[in-house]
């Protein structure tokens, strides 16, 4: 690859479900061949065209599109949309605005990553860019982005000598006023301009949407859109949960996603929380600092996670000679006072360590110090294996390796978050809470300790503090993560969410189906919210069913839907064998049945299930949490069965509805009522005929009453959930627009 090059735009074409067809030019090559993996080039290269493809090509006349980009935690989203943006400058998109954290840190480490990998500060590479951080609307800068907008006009200027406006700025009221004040001066019509929303889902989204304003981020976030005709708005984020439920009407509702697929090297949630949880320590509740038990005096798991995370240390110094780093994390909370305790306990523990290996050999101190440091040997030799060098031989480095780590409190106590230069030094030990939550890179991250419970219970941010996830294979063996157990809890069954959420999003992306097709259900821990409720302006339920009847209440619908569910269920019935069901023979025509046993789950959800009509808000968001969960019944065994039951074919039911379509009472009951002794005895009751373990469908025709016949020949599907298909799940009511 060479530093210069044509840089071609391809015609507008729809190809796949892409818009257009980017060329990947110098600039993406570049940033190919310095930054990524040679074995990742091509998947980083595919996902970045297929990506900016999808949004308003630079030759459209005008235009707006909003792309969602979703990853795991830690696991190259920098990297796609630095990637993303070079890619855009190579297909003359003039100006690229990165809309990045909510603090100065994240800010300095975004600008930092994007002047790194766009080699912004070579002295020997043509000058591609010019950059702007946080700009403010004034002459130094509207002076020099106009004229590299007039460069870009100019027809007799080669591209290759053409730069691109490269703005980075705080996700801020005042610093996003600033910058649509400085585009409406500019007036940037027919300029092509891509904007990526790092870390979409926080601070971008209108909190006040339920009162029917907007808030101030959000506002002038919008304004800064409306700013520019033409452009391509890429949400990029870990947790879409938000981005996902807001109004599809909003301009932040993604009409496109694309889904990251990692590198070879990283780790994440299956890793940590899969099977075998090798990796992960509990904290036990006494341990746990909360209002009800503070704690006196460092916890043991704390000294545990210290030992472990030193061991580590000195094992990668004796091997790496003192390249790269490793670093350890104390989480305990987000209230600054309690990161003072924890980081006055670390480094008292730390020092006073230091200053004992420093004692003779034969201080009974310092021998048993050592033999604490080799119970934590023991411990990761069970996961790095012969890698690890023996005790004896790492003695000698325990001392270097206290030497070369430093201890850091992480937080805003002063006013703003000390920056953590990562390259000055090999260990590192950073104490601290919110600062550290989303968007920040712990370099090294090899041990954790997190006795912080789960708080209000937001997904989201429960899987932002996943900050051990990352590209670590190499050195996984080192490491350990301690949680306490409502936070381990939490994060075992956001796995299960995440990959729910992710391969449902990947269908979409293959379909080329527009985002707003996309039912919002998704599989999600009951003790588990997806995001903060006030984004959020349609209502959602959740729900878990476990040996439980689901039918809906709503059965009277408008005739076409009526006719509709007819026909579903007709077809449906003709293909099975039925044979009646076995009972009391002093059972009346109303209480005997046909049945059909061993029916294979997927035919009948596709057959019949997922082709009923449901009209009721309520019962629509049961049905589709149902349909979710049979769904990954079938997936997870294809050759699940059910048994399906045809009720009353001989005489049918009639059953009275309320003036909403409500079903006064869709099951029979048991025969006969009294005496209590005999309850039962000649029929069980429809709630009874169900198989144990098996899903069960029972297909109701019902004639609809109030005070006259109001629908004949209704069909009202009921559907018994055993528990061992349980699983949580999330649905969101259907959005109606006005």
């Amino acid at each position: 690859m060479t530093d210069a090059g044509p840089i071609i735009v391809e015609p507008v074409a729809e190809e796949g479900n892409g818009r257009w067809r980017p060329t990947v030019g110098a600039e993406a090559f570049g940033i190919l061949e310095h930054s990524v993996p040679e074995a990742a080039r091509e998947s980083v290269s595919e996902a970045a065209a297929a990506i900016l493809g999808k949004g308003i090509a630079p030759t459209a006349q005008g235009g707006q599109e909003t792309g969602l980009v979703v990853g795991y935690v830690q696991s190259g989203k920098t990297m796609s949309f630095v990637t993303v943006a070079a890619l855009a400058r190579d297909n003359r998109f003039q100006i690229v605005i990165v809309v990045t954290g909510t603090s100065n840190p994240l800010l300095n480490q975004s600008t930092g990553r994007l002047r790194r990998d766009l080699r912004l500060d070579d002295e020997n590479r043509q000058r591609r860019w010019i950059h702007f951080k946080n700009p403010d609307d004034d002459d130094a800068t509207i002076a020099p982005i106009r004229d590299v907008l007039d460069e870009w006009r100019d027809t007799g200027t080669p591209d290759e000598n053409k730069r691109t406006v490269l703005i980075a700025v705080l996700k801020n009221h005042r610093r996003l006023q600033n910058l649509a004040d400085l585009f409406r001066t500019i007036d940037p019509r027919g300029v092509p301009v891509l904007i990526i929303d790092d870390e979409a889902d926080q601070a971008s989204l209108n909190t006040q949407v339920a009162q029917g304003q907007e808030s101030t981020t959000y506002r002038f976030l919008m304004a800064l859109r409306q700013a520019l005709p033409h452009h391509t708005y890429l949400q990029y984020t870990a947790t879409p949960q938000a981005p996902l439920l807001i109004n599809i009407i909003d301009s932040l509702s993604p009409s496109f996603v694309q889904v990251l697929e990692p590198g070879d090297e990283y780790v994440g949630g299956q890793e940590f929380f899969g099977n075998n949880q090798t990796y992960i320590r509990v904290i036990p509740p006494r341990e746990v600092p909360t209002t009800n038990n503070p704690l006196t005096e460092p916890p043991e798991t704390l000294l545990e996670a210290l030992r472990v995370f030193m061991v580590g240390v000195a094992a990668g110094l004796r091997e790496s000679g003192n390249r790269g780093c490793r670093s350890m994390l104390v989480h305990p909370s987000h209230r600054t006072a309690q990161h003072r305790e924890f980081y006055g306990w670390v480094r008292d523990i730390f020092e006073h360590w230091k200053a004992v290996l420093n004692l003779p050999d034969t201080d009974p101190d310092k021998q048993e110090l050592l033999e604490d440091f080799r119970d934590a040997h023991d411990d990761l030799a069970q996961t790095v294996g012969a890698a690890l060098p023996p005790f004896n031989q790492l003695v000698p480095h325990f001392r270097p390796a206290f030497l070369n780590t430093r201890v850091l409190e992480v937080n805003a106590r002063e006013g703003q978050t000390p920056q953590v230069d990562w390259r000055s030094m090999y260990g590192w030990i950073v104490v601290g809470g919110q600062a550290m939550d989303r968007g920040f890179t712990v370099e090294g991250l090899s041990v954790t300790y997190m006795p912080r419970g789960i708080g209000v219970g937001n997904a989201d941010t429960v899987q932002q503090r996943a900050r051990f996830f990352g590209y670590k294979r190499r050195y996984l063996g080192y490491c350990r993560v301690y949680l306490e157990q409502g936070t381990l809890t939490a994060l075992q069954n956001y796995v299960t969410h995440e990959e729910d959420i992710r391969s449902q999003l990947q269908e979409f992306e293959e379909s080329g189906r527009p985002l707003d097709e996309w039912k919002r259900a998704f599989l999600l821990d009951g003790r588990l919210g997806p995001c903060r409720r006030n984004v959020i302006q349609f209502d959602y339920i959740q729900g878990r069913f476990s040996d439980d009847w689901v039918s809906p209440r709503v059965i009277l619908a408008p005739g076409p839907v009526l006719e509709a569910n007819q026909r579903t269920v007709a077809n449906f019935m003709r293909g099975l064998n039925w044979t009646e069901d076995q009972g009391h023979p002093q059972r009346t025509d109303v209480q005997r049945h046909l049945v059909c046993h061993d029916i294979p789950l997927r035919g009948a959800i596709e057959g019949l299930l997922a082709g009923m009509k449901i009209t009721g808000t309520t019962d629509s968001q049961r049905n589709t949490g149902l349909l979710l969960q049979l769904g990954k019944a079938v997936e997870s065994d294809p050759h699940e069965i059910c048994t399906i039951y045809r009720m009353s074919p001989a005489t049918g039911r009639q059953r009275g509805v309320d003036q909403s379509g409500e079903v006064t009472n869709l099951y029979q009951g048991a025969a006969p009522v009294n005496p209590r002794e005999r309850r039962g005895e000649i029929y069980p009751g429809d709630q009874a005929l169900r198989d144990a373990d098996n899903v069960t469908i029972q297909i109701h025709t019902l004639d609809l009453t109030r005070d006259h016949a109001v629908a004949l020949s209704v069909p009202v599907i009921a559907v018994w959930v055993p528990a061992r298909l349980a699983q949580a799940w999330l649905a969101q009511e259907p959005q109606v627009q006005p």
